[in-house]
């Protein structure tokens, strides 16, 4: 008779006596990608390399389910996270669907490429395949106040872009040719994983962002739904979900980090507006 235990339980009973019920580890992914703050890191490589092995390793699954909501951040993170799901998938032979929430953009869109279905809320935000920099210039108010900058550099390109210095046009000349570079490989990544796309007469990578229903007949997702309903109607209403803790690091990492000089109250209070801000960008 088949015995009803949890998942890391059953896994070590006889098969004769395990439910037939197929697994889905299910991962959360959320927040902005890259360092929020120097102490307070969003997604990243380092981060959830962890919860990805874990999530493909675990015992008896049929599939792995991310669940993303995401605003984008840095493009290397977004790109070695959309590489290690890939490498993962093909080791383990096994599907990944990504389900999109509020937003998927940007780098947040990258790694919903990963995955080789994309079903997302019809009132979720996928797109922004793009590449942005910003900042600001403060060269102005400490001219103003009476501030002398002093900059030493070896190598003429070392000080690009200094905020208290007026911008140089050849800096943003450098700059564009980095973000022309990074967009090719962006936009070839998409094409790649996504070979049905339908633009329409639409340019798909001008960094504008559709709704989940407007996404779907351009190709950009292939469906509409919420991963625990979707995946009910695909694997049965039995199917067991798996759901992968994130791993926050050890105790000790985490009191260090709070005790590291500089760090604060006030500083987390920034890192979380800068957070917000950048879910602010989708009006969410």
């Amino acid at each position: 008779m088949p015995v009803s235990l949890p998942g890391p339980l059953r896994a070590l009973l006889p098969r004769r006596w395990r439910r037939a019920e197929p697994r889905v580890a299910v991962l959360r992914l959320s927040g902005a990608i890259g360092a929020v703050s120097p102490f307070r890191a969003g997604l990243s490589i380092g981060s959830l390399a962890s919860s990805l092995d874990r999530a493909f390793a675990t015992p008896g699954i049929a599939a792995v389910a991310l669940v993303i909501n995401s605003p984008g951040g840095a493009p290397a993170q977004s790109h070695l996270i959309h590489q290690r799901i890939r490498a993962l998938a093909v080791e383990k032979k096994l599907p990944v669907l990504a389900f999109v929430e509020d937003v998927a953009a940007s780098g947040g869109y990258m790694i919903a490429c990963a995955a080789d279905e994309i079903i997302a809320d019809p009132m979720s935000l996928v797109g922004s395949i793009g590449v942005v920099s910003a900042g600001f210039g403060f060269d102005r108010l400490i001219e103003r106040i009476g501030i002398d900058r002093r900059v030493h550099t070896q190598g003429e390109a070392k000080g690009m872009l200094d905020p208290f210095r007026p911008e140089d046009p050849a800096d943003v000349a450098r700059l564009k040719a980095i973000q022309t570079d990074v967009q090719a490989l962006f936009t070839a990544l998409v094409g790649a994983r996504r070979p049905k796309l339908a633009p329409n007469g639409e340019n798909l990578f001008t960094g504008a962002v559709w709704t989940g229903q407007q996404a779907l007949p351009l190709g950009l997702v292939d469906g509409l739904g919420d991963a625990r309903s979707t995946l009910r109607a695909r694997y049965g209403d039995k199917v067991d979900l798996v759901f992968i803790a994130e791993k926050k690091g050890s105790l000790v990492a985490r009191l260090l980090r709070r005790s590291a000089p500089g760090s604060s109250v006030a500083g987390e209070v920034l890192a979380a507006i800068e957070d917000r801000a950048a879910f602010a960008r989708y009006g969410l």
